[in-house]
This record gives C-alpha cells, sequence and structure tokens, in this order.
C-alpha cells in the first residue's frame, strides 16, 4: 500500500531538520515506540508495540536512514519483525521545502506485511498503515511546531 500526505511545520527548515533526524523525536512521535537506539550511521534499532484487529505484536526492527540530502529529504526504511504475528516492512519518502519561515513536510510511505497480521485483511492493514504514517507525521508537527498539525 502507498500512502501520501503534507504537513506545514511552524518552523524553519533547519529547526525540522535536525528535529525529523533527531532519534529521540522520533522515537516521541512514531506510535507505540517503546525503545530506540542508535547503533551505527543513521541507524537505530527498536522495539513498538502495534494492533491490528485482533493481532497485538512487538516488534522488534530496525530504521535506517538513506539517500539523505540535508536539509532536504531523506528516506526512512523500516524493517521489524513480530513474532508469530508476523513482519512489517516499510519506507517512508520525506522532502522538507522551506516556505519562508515555515517548512511544508511532505512524504509518500510504502507498507508491506506478512504472517498472521496479512491474514486479518487488506483493507484493515491498510487502514491501520494509513492511521500509524498520519499519526506520526501529526505528532512530530505538534512536537515541533507545539501546536496541532494540518494535514
Amino acid at each position: 500500500m502507498e500512502m501520501s500526505g503534507e504537513q506545514t511545520i511552524l518552523r524553519p527548515q533547519a529547526v525540522t531538520w535536525s528535529s525529523i533526524t533527531d532519534p529521540r523525536v522520533l522515537k516521541a512521535c512514531i506510535p507505540g515506540c517503546e525503545s530506540m537506539d542508535k547503533v551505527g550511521d543513521n541507524e537505530y534499532e527498536l522495539v513498538m508495540g502495534a494492533k491490528v484487529g485482533p493481532v497485538s505484536a512487538k516488534f522488534k526492527g530496525k530504521i535506517t536512514l538513506a539517500d539523505v540530502d540535508a536539509p532536504h529529504a531523506y528516506t526512512l526504511i523500516f524493517e521489524g519483525q513480530g513474532g508469530v504475528a508476523g513482519f512489517a516492512k516499510g519506507q517512508a519518502n520525506v522532502r522538507l521545502l522551506p516556505d519562508g519561515e515555515t517548512t511544508r513536510l511532505q512524504y509518500t510511505a510504502k507498507a508491506m506485511i506478512g504472517g498472521k497480521l496479512a491474514q486479518v485483511g487488506s483493507r484493515l492493514v491498510d487502514g491501520v498503515a494509513r492511521k500509524m504514517a498520519e499519526s506520526f507525521f501529526s505528532a512530530f508537527n505538534e512536537h515541533v511546531s507545539g501546536v496541532k498539525g494540518e494535514g
């Protein structure tokens, strides 16, 4: 599934960039994230909980920031294992466009799951994936701007 969206961040591009690449900010904004530890350049291990319909899982995974073009864009790649629940993979292409004293954050995200999670139905899974992406970018906007995000 693929989804896209845009947020207006009420901070300049440089401030928005330093926040969108800060693991503490990412951890605070990723829904269900319990821990996030740096393991290499632009590489982090994380643990997060997720629920899709009747299936709940704790995912252990890795986030990698790739194709970094500071302070304009990067690709966030996620891979996670949820034990018997299955696996999740995804990526989000994030672009920051300066707009005076604000920044337009544009994203396109793709997600793929397998195992027990995939058996609950693609419409339900797509809805949860879309909600998680929207929740992350709205939480990020609120965290950085100090106000509720637009989306």
